[in-house]
């Protein structure tokens, strides 16, 4: 995957930021040129899964780059041609609803925007707890519009979050290469 730009965006999905950040230093590895942008929320808040100051170190050491974390930053992400595919890894419920709506007012909202009004794939590696109930609209909208891909999902905890969707983030790389040529990996949900 030598000379793919990928924008990278991570939303607040706390409990499997680790998890993204992980496969964006694979997705290095297999030689993605990742631009990295966070959420307000990602950006900023401290949590009991980590700090936002060292997500962010980290993430600026993996990919090289300094993070995007403003709506002035992101907007010229399409018209400026600066990513192939855009992967917003993770992509909580709230942050879907947001793109379904054409809501663009965080950062990873207006830069998938950007990016998909260049016709190119939009891959979501969804971690909502309401998948299967409140945000079910939104995933089915998302699966039946033009240039959005998505990593396999399960369930994370069928008896005590039975709405509650994870994607399989190993399956990350594998999503991305079906995307660039225009494929979703079936099954979707696993």
């Amino acid at each position: 995957m030598k000379n793919i730009k990928l924008g990278f965006a991570l939303c607040g999905s706390f409990c499997t930021l680790s998890r993204a950040v992980n496969q964006m230093e694979k997705l290095v590895d297999l030689g993605y040129d990742i631009l990295p942008i966070m959420s307000f929320n990602a950006y900023s808040l401290d949590t009991k899964f980590g700090k936002a100051k060292d997500f962010i170190s980290k993430i600026e050491n993996i990919s090289g780059k300094k993070v995007l974390n403003s709506l002035v930053e992101v907007e010229p992400i399409g018209p400026k041609n600066l990513v192939d595919i855009m992967l917003i890894c993770p992509c909580t419920g709230n942050t879907l609803s947001k793109i379904c709506r054409a809501t663009t007012d965080t950062p990873v909202t207006l830069a998938a925007k950007s990016h998909l009004r260049m016709n190119k794939p939009l891959v979501i590696s969804l971690a909502t707890n309401d998948a299967l109930s409140g945000s079910a609209m939104n995933l089915g909208k998302a699966l039946n519009t033009k240039n959005f891909y998505f990593v396999p999902l399960s369930q994370d905890d069928s008896i005590n979050k039975p709405s509650s969707l994870v994607a399989h983030f190993d399956l990350v790389p594998v999503t991305l290469e079906a995307a660039l040529k225009g494929d979703q990996i079936q099954p979707i949900f696993r």
